[in-house]
C-alpha cells in the first residue's frame, strides 16, 4: 500500500510539473491586456466637454501656477496669534481621494486640500513602524516620539509600566501647554471621548491610553493612586484645568459606576466621585463662569460670549458617526463636530493673546477599523466642512490652520473603476475567479467575511447591495479589527508661516512648526539655535 500511494504522488507531481513547464509564459501583449485590461466604456459615463480639450488643461495648470506664484512672491510671514490644529484621525491619503469620489468626481478637491502648502509626516513610533493615535499623539502635540501605547511622555516610558511615567522628567510638554504659558488660551474638540488617545495628547501623561478611568488601571494590577488617569488629569492637571474649552463624548468616565447620567447610563469609576461636579466647583472657587453641557439643546441656549470656561460631553461614549447622527435624527440632540468647532471658536477668540485649539475628527479612524468605508468617508466629509468653517470664522493673516493625521489605514482603491463611478459599487472588471470585487477594499479587517467562505470559497457579491453604509468592505485577512498604515500622512497649512509645512519630515516636527509661526514655546525666535 505504501508503494501505491508513493507512486500515486510520482505521478500526480509529475503532472503538476509537466503543466507548469508545458504552459507557454504569456506574450507581452497578453501580458500588457492582464495589467492594463481594456475595460468596455460604461454607458453612464459622459466626458464633460471642456475635458475633451488641450486649452482646458492648460488653461488649468496656468491659474494653478499663477496661484502658487503669488503665494511664493508674498509669503505670509506674520505671526500667528491663534493656531488651529485639525486631526483626521486615521484619515490616510486613500482616504482623501476616496472622499473626493464619494463628494461625485476624482476632480473634486476635499476643502482642506485647497490650502496652498502641503507636507507628508513620519508617523513610525519609536518601538513600532506601525504607530497607534497614543504614541503620534504625543510626536504631532508635544514634538517628542513616544512608545506604542502611551501619552505626553518620552521614550524611557515603557507601555502599561506601572512607575516609568509617575516620574515627571519623562514628561513632555504639549503645544497646549506653550500657549497657555504664553498667556493664550486652549481648547479640544473631538468626536471621541475627551479622554481617547489623540485629545489626551493636549493635556495628559500615562503609560497607557486606556488608563482613562480608574478602575482600569486597577485592573492592569497598577495603583491609580500613583498613577492618575486621564479623566482626572483633564479635570485637575495644570494643562487640563486651565483648558478653556472641551468639547467631544465621554462622561461615562467622569463618574462613579453607581450613578446614572442625563441619558440614564452608568459611570465606569470605582472611586465614588463625580469629576464634573468636581470640575464645576473648581471654576466656581476661581471666581469663573464654567458651563457644563451634555446636548445640542444646552450648547445652544448657552451665552457663549459670557462663558470663561465650556465644558460639553455629548454622550456616554464617543459620539454618533456623522452619518448615523443624521440617520437616526440625533442632529437635534448631539452638536456635530461643526457645531462644537464654531462653539469652540465664540469661547476662544475672546483672548486677547489669542489661543490654540485642537479639533479631532476621532470616528473616521473607528469606522477603518471596522471596515464601514462608507461611514469612514462621511465623517472626512463632516470634517472637511468643520475645517472650512473655522477658515471662515478667522482670518489668514493672523490664524495658522493645519490639518494632518496621526497615521493611516489599510484601505485602498483598487480595481479599474470608471471615472465617476460610485466608489462603494464592484470594480467593473471581475477577478480571475470570474467574480466580483469591491472598489474600496482592507488588507485585513471584519470584512474578510465579505470576502471568503470557508464552505463555498470566494463569495459572489453580484447580489449584494454594498452601497448599504453598514457594509462591511472586502478584505484580505481576517481580523476582528482592521489594523492601522504605516505610510506617511499628509499635512496641509494655511495662514503664517504655511510654507514651512511643506517637505518631508518626521511628526514631531509639527508642533514645532506650529509654535515658531506663534513664536512662543521651545521654537520661538529668541531660542532656535544658530
Amino acid at each position: 500500500m505504501k508503494t501505491f500511494y508513493c507512486c500515486l504522488s510520482l505521478l500526480l507531481i509529475y503532472g503538476i510539473c509537466h503543466d507548469s513547464l508545458a504552459k507557454e509564459p504569456p506574450t507581452e501583449e497578453e501580458l500588457e491586456l492582464k495589467q492594463h485590461p481594456r475595460l468596455v466604456s460604461s454607458r453612464d459615463f459622459a466626458a464633460l466637454d471642456e475635458e475633451l480639450e488641450t486649452r482646458f488643461w492648460h488653461d488649468k495648470a496656468q491659474s494653478i501656477l499663477a496661484d502658487k506664484l503669488s503665494h511664493h512672491k508674498a509669503l505670509n510671514e506674520n505671526r500667528a496669534k491663534n493656531i488651529i490644529l485639525f486631526l483626521g484621525d486615521g484619515m490616510s491619503v486613500h482616504t482623501i481621494a476616496a472622499t473626493r469620489a464619494h463628494l461625485g468626481d476624482s476632480n473634486k478637491q476635499v476643502y482642506f486640500e485647497k490650502f496652498p502648502y502641503v507636507g507628508l509626516s513620519k508617523t513610525y513610533a519609536i518601538d513600532e513602524r506601525t504607530p497607534d493615535s497614543a504614541s503620534t499623539a504625543t510626536a504631532y502635540l508635544s514634538g517628542v516620539k513616544g512608545n506604542y501605547g502611551t501619552i505626553g511622555v518620552n521614550a524611557e516610558v515603557p507601555r502599561r509600566d506601572c512607575l516609568a511615567a509617575t516620574n515627571t522628567s519623562t514628561h513632555t510638554q504639549s503645544i497646549a501647554q506653550w500657549a497657555q504659558e504664553a498667556g493664550k488660551w486652549a481648547g479640544l474638540v473631538t468626536t471621541a471621548r475627551v479622554t481617547h488617545a489623540s485629545p489626551a495628547g493636549v493635556y495628559a501623561h500615562t503609560a497607557e491610553r486606556d488608563w482613562e478611568d480608574d478602575q482600569t488601571i486597577e485592573k492592569h494590577g497598577c495603583s491609580a493612586e500613583l498613577n492618575t488617569d486621564i479623566a482626572r488629569q483633564l479635570v485637575e492637571g495644570s494643562v487640563g484645568k486651565d483648558l478653556r474649552v472641551i468639547l467631544g463624548g465621554g462622561r461615562a468616565k467622569f463618574r462613579d459606576q453607581t450613578k446614572h447620567d442625563e441619558e440614564g447610563i452608568l459611570g465606569e469609576r470605582s472611586d465614588g466621585r463625580d469629576l464634573i461636579e468636581d470640575w464645576k466647583n473648581e471654576k466656581t472657587e476661581r471666581g469663573q463662569r464654567g458651563e457644563y453641557v451634555w446636548s445640542l439643546k444646552g450648547l445652544s441656549q448657552l451665552d457663549l460670549s459670557k462663558t470663561d470656561y465650556l465644558l460639553g460631553l455629548f454622550d456616554a461614549s464617543h459620539c454618533p458617526y456623522h452619518g448615523d447622527r443624521q440617520r437616526s435624527h440625533l442632529e437635534y440632540a448631539e452638536p456635530s463636530l461643526s457645531d462644537m468647532t464654531e462653539a469652540a471658536l465664540k469661547v476662544l477668540s475672546r483672548s486677547e493673546e489669542g489661543y490654540f485649539l485642537f479639533v479631532e475628527s476621532g470616528r473616521i479612524d473607528m469606522a477603518h477599523h471596522a471596515t464601514l468605508a462608507h461611514k469612514a468617508l462621511e465623517d472626512t466629509q463632516e470634517f472637511a466642512n468643520a475645517i472650512e468653517l473655522a477658515r471662515d470664522l478667522t482670518n489668514e493673516e493672523d490664524t495658522l490652520i493645519v490639518v494632518t493625521s496621526d497615521h493611516s489605514h489599510t484601505m485602498s482603491i483598487n480595481g479599474y473603476p470608471y471615472r465617476r463611478q460610485n466608489i462603494y459599487e464592484t470594480a467593473p472588471n471581475l477577478a480571475d475567479d470570474e467574480l466580483p470585487f469591491t472598489i474600496l477594499s482592507y488588507a485585513n479587517g471584519p470584512g474578510f467575511k465579505q470576502t471568503y467562505n470557508e464552505q463555498i470559497g470566494r463569495l459572489d457579491l453580484s447580489h449584494v447591495n454594498t452601497e448599504n453604509v453598514d457594509f462591511e468592505f472586502q478584505a484580505t485577512v481576517p481580523l476582528s479589527s482592521e489594523t492601522h498604515g504605516g505610510e506617511d500622512v499628509a499635512v496641509f497649512a494655511s495662514g503664517p508661516k504655511e510654507h514651512l509645512f511643506s517637505g518631508n519630515y518626521e511628526q514631531s516636527t509639527i508642533p514645532a512648526l506650529m509654535a515658531h509661526a506663534a513664536n512662543i514655546g521651545p521654537f520661538a525666535e529668541d531660542k532656535l539655535k544658530n
